[in-house]
C-alpha cells in the first residue's frame, strides 16, 4: 500500500478527505526564485494534482544561496530556472502533472494561465506583476498568495475575492524603488519563513478548509526579533476599481502598465514606469555604490554600469536606459532587480 501521504492524512484538518481535494488541484505559482521554487517543492511533496510554474530567468551562481531546487551544474549550464525546477520535482514527485513555462508574465499570458487554477502563488520580483496578478484575482475569481522577502524582512498575506481586501485597497498605487535582494542582500531564513506562511494557507485552501485562513496580514524581521499581525479587513473599499462594485481591472489595461520601447540604431531598451515619479538619484547612488560598479551623477541623471556588458541610466523622472541589451525581457530583469 502506497503510505506516501499518510502523515499529512493523519492530520485532522486535512485527513483522507482533504488529501483527494489536494490531489484534483491546479496551482499556478508566478515566479521561480527563492518564494517560487519552495512552495513549489512543498506543494509537489503535498501530492496536488498539477503545478505550472512560471518564470523568465535562468539559473545564476548567487541562485544557489536561498533557491533550494537548483544545484551547481543547473548554474553552469545557464538553464532556465522552470526547466531546472521541472527537472528537480518530477524526480521528488512523478506523480504530479509539472507545466514549466519559461516566460515574461504580462496581462495576456496571465489571463491565459489562470482559467484553469485553483489558486496563484506570488513568487515575483516586482509589484507591477502583483497588481495585475490581483487584478486577474477578481476578473476569475480565484484566491492567490502574497509573499515578499528581502535581507531578514518577510511580509504574507492571503487575498479571496469577495471576502478579503484585494491587494490595489491596500496599495493606493504601484510603489517605485524600494529594496531588492540584489541591493540589500537576503538570508535563506527569511524566504523559509515567508514560504511557511504561504504553503500553510495554501493547504487550507486546496483542502478546502476556508475558515482556518489567516485574517491578517504578517510581517516579520528575524534578524531583529519583529513580528507583527495586522487586521486589514476595514480597508476594503467599495469603490476600489479592482474589486469594488464598479470594478474596472485597470492594471490589466495598457496605460497602466510600464512601457518598454527598444531604442532605435541603440543596443538599448528604454523602461519608462506606469505612474509618474521622481527619483531620488542622490539615494539611489549610495545603494548602487554598495553594488561594486561604476556610478556617475549629475543633476539631471545617474549611470550605473551593473557588469561589463550592461549600463543602467535613470532620469529623474523615472525612465530608464538599459543599455547593452535589445531584450526587453532581459532589460526588465535588471529593471526589477536593481530598481525594485
Amino acid at each position: 500500500m502506497n503510505n506516501r501521504y499518510s502523515r499529512q492524512e493523519l492530520f485532522p484538518p486535512i485527513g483522507k478527505d482533504g488529501q483527494q481535494k489536494i490531489s484534483t488541484k491546479h496551482v499556478l505559482i508566478i515566479g521561480a526564485g527563492a518564494l517560487g521554487s519552495a512552495s513549489a517543492e512543498a506543494l509537489v511533496r503535498a501530492g496536488i494534482g498539477k503545478l505550472t510554474i512560471v518564470d523568465r530567468d535562468y539559473v545564476e551562481w548567487s541562485n544557489l544561496q536561498r533557491q533550494q531546487l537548483y544545484s551547481e551544474e543547473d548554474a553552469a549550464k545557464r538553464l532556465p530556472k522552470v526547466i531546472a525546477a521541472k527537472n528537480r520535482l518530477a524526480m521528488i514527485n512523478s506523480s504530479v502533472n509539472i507545466e514549466a513555462i519559461i516566460a515574461d508574465a504580462s496581462v495576456s499570458e496571465l489571463k491565459e494561465w489562470a482559467k484553469d487554477v485553483d489558486l496563484m502563488i506570488d513568487a515575483t520580483d516586482n509589484f507591477e506583476t502583483r497588481m495585475m496578478i490581483n487584478d486577474v484575482s477578481q476578473m476569475f475569481e480565484i484566491p492567490w498568495i502574497y509573499g515578499a522577502c528581502v535581507a531578514s524582512y518577510g511580509i504574507s498575506y492571503t487575498f479571496i475575492p469577495g471576502r478579503t481586501p484585494c491587494f490595489s485597497c491596500l496599495l493606493d498605487r504601484v510603489p517605485l524603488g524600494g529594496l531588492t535582494c540584489d541591493t540589500a542582500g537576503i538570508i535563506g531564513p527569511a524566504v523559509n519563513m515567508v514560504v511557511s506562511y504561504q504553503i500553510s494557507e495554501a493547504l487550507k485552501i486546496l483542502a478546502g478548509d476556508l475558515e482556518s485562513l489567516r485574517d491578517k496580514l504578517v510581517s516579520f524581521d528575524l534578524w531583529k526579533n519583529q513580528f507583527n499581525s495586522i487586521r486589514v479587513d476595514k480597508l476594503k473599499k467599495e469603490d476600489c476599481p479592482s474589486c469594488g462594485k464598479q470594478r474596472s481591472y485597470p492594471y490589466l489595461s495598457f496605460e497602466n502598465q510600464t512601457k518598454t520601447a527598444v531604442l532605435c540604431g541603440r543596443d538599448s531598451v528604454q523602461i519608462r514606469p506606469s505612474f509618474p515619479t521622481v527619483r531620488d538619484l542622490e539615494a539611489l547612488e549610495k545603494v548602487f555604490v554598495n553594488q561594486g560598479g561604476t556610478v556617475q551623477r549629475n543633476p539631471y541623471l545617474l549611470s550605473f554600469s551593473v557588469n561589463s556588458k550592461h549600463r543602467l541610466v535613470v532620469f529623474k523622472d523615472g525612465r530608464v536606459l538599459i543599455h547593452g541589451t535589445k531584450d526587453i525581457s532581459e532589460a526588465k530583469a535588471l529593471y526589477h532587480r536593481y530598481l525594485g
